[in-house]
C-alpha cells in the first residue's frame, strides 16, 4: 500500500475488521477446542462492546499518530446503527478496527501484534 494515510477511515476499518478477527482466531487456535466452541469464543471477542474494552487496554500504549488514526475512525460517520451495543462502543470499536487496518497496511505488523498481545493477555485473565 503506497500511503494508508490517504485511505478513508471506512476502508481502514474494513481491513482492520478482518485483521483483528484473524488475530483473535489465530490466538484461539492455540486453545485447541472444537470449532463450534472456538466460534463462540471469537464472537465474544469480536464485537463492539469487547473491542471498546480492548481499546481501553491499549490506549495508554498508543503513539500520537496511532491515537490520531484511532480518532479518525472513531469520529467517522458510518450511518450504521449498532444492534447489540451502545453508539459509543460502536464508534470506539470502529476506531480500533481503523487502527488495526492502518497498522496492517503500513506494514506495522509487529506493532499490531504487540498491541493485540496486551488485549489477549487481559482476555486470558478472565
Amino acid at each position: 500500500m503506497e500511503n494508508p494515510n490517504l485511505l478513508s477511515p471506512s476502508v481502514l476499518a474494513f481491513v482492520g475488521d478482518a485483521v483483528y478477527g484473524l488475530m483473535v482466531r489465530t490466538a484461539l487456535a492455540e486453545v485447541n477446542r472444537p470449532s463450534g466452541e472456538l466460534h463462540k469464543l471469537s464472537v465474544k471477542l469480536v464485537n463492539a462492546t469487547a473491542q471498546a474494552e480492548a481499546f481501553k487496554l491499549i490506549e495508554a500504549e498508543l503513539s500520537e499518530k496511532e491515537l490520531s488514526v484511532f480518532k479518525r475512525g472513531r469520529n467517522f460517520k458510518t450511518g450504521n446503527t449498532p444492534k447489540n451495543s451502545s453508539g459509543g462502543d460502536y464508534h470506539t470499536a470502529t476506531g480500533l478496527e481503523t487502527l488495526f487496518g492502518w497498522l496492517y497496511l503500513s506494514n506495522e505488523n509487529e506493532r499490531a501484534k504487540s498491541l493485540f498481545n496486551i488485549i489477549w493477555q487481559n482476555y486470558l485473565k478472565d
